[in-house]
């Protein structure tokens, strides 16, 4: 049996769809009642017995569950204790291989720009002195029809008269089809040469910022002008719409992190090497979302 947190979000989701196309057994861990092709395990990161029953039985752990915006506090409850906690449990329930997701930029360097990137530093740490054998990804952009932050870029070339593009344009970054991250933990459950690994996972095209909105323009059939806009005002933005209700892609957050974390890409092609997975090009990403 593997359990898979965060079951049903938006990666959660295919990946227990990518795991049960294997035919392997899949309890999902989520917070409330979800329709999934899976064994459903109610219960949150922040309550262990929930954690500890959805982990009994299991052999595998794929840890998914991550917050996006919030206070540093929040942050350190769900993420780092809550992963505390399942590393916890499993060990106590002897799982045999814990797969965990954290994010492409997370690193020694970039650990205090943000609590997100703190979060999956201290999460990455924690596992690797877990004692139980490990996976760990770094995602890019994951791209989908179905959530992530595409859809989000999809409407927005729709609906602007001019496309903003926040800061120079200038940095790079490397996005990856959510089936093609499926596929990578699908495999990583059972592949014995990927333990001890962590693996950055990105697409075949690594593309500026302006380059991805002249290809996500000429997918939707669209012939608009961008204009770069300055950080700064953009964070003035952000300090509005991050006090809305529901997933806000702009966040002072997120702002820093495109500021100061540098080009988004893959560092070295471990991950292609280990896995030999074939990749959904870029243009195909977009056209499949457009």
């Amino acid at each position: 049996m593997i359990l898979v947190t965060g079951a049903a979000g938006f990666v959660g989701r295919h990946v227990v769809a990518a795991l049960r196309s294997d035919g392997r057994d899949v309890r999902a861990f989520v917070r409330r009642a979800a329709q999934l092709d899976a064994e459903v395990a109610l219960g949150d990161m922040t309550d262990a017995a929930s954690v500890r029953r959805a982990v009994e039985g299991c052999d595998t752990v794929v840890h998914l569950v991550a917050i996006r915006q919030g206070r540093r506090e929040q942050f350190d409850r769900v993420m780092v204790d809550g992963t505390r906690t399942l590393l916890a449990a499993a060990r106590d329930a002897g799982v045999s291989r814990f797969v965990h997701m954290s994010a492409l930029g997370t690193s020694e360097r970039n650990k205090d720009l943000v609590p997100y990137y703190a979060a999956k530093w201290t999460e990455e740490q924690d596992v690797k002195a877990s004692g139980l054998p490990f996976v760990v990804f770094r995602p890019s952009f994951v791209f989908g029809r179905d959530g992530g932050i595409l859809p989000t870029f999809v409407k927005l070339a729709n609906l602007a008269p001019v496309t903003p593009i926040v800061g120079s344009g200038r940095q790079r970054i490397q996005p990856i089809w959510v089936d093609d991250v499926a596929a990578y933990f699908a495999g990583a459950v059972a592949l014995d040469a990927a333990l001890g690994g962590t693996f950055e996972l990105g697409g075949p095209d690594a593309v500026t910022w302006d380059e991805l909105w002249v290809r996500l323009k000429r997918a939707l059939g669209l012939r608009r002008p961008s204009v770069h806009v300055p950080v700064s005002l953009m964070r003035l933005n952000a300090l509005v719409t991050e006090r809305l209700p529901g997933n806000i892609p702009l966040t002072r957050d997120l702002l820093t992190m495109l500021e100061r974390s540098g080009d988004n890409v893959v560092t070295h092609a471990s991950a292609v090497q280990t896995f030999g997975l074939p990749l959904v090009p870029l243009d195909e990403q977009l056209r499949q979302a457009a």
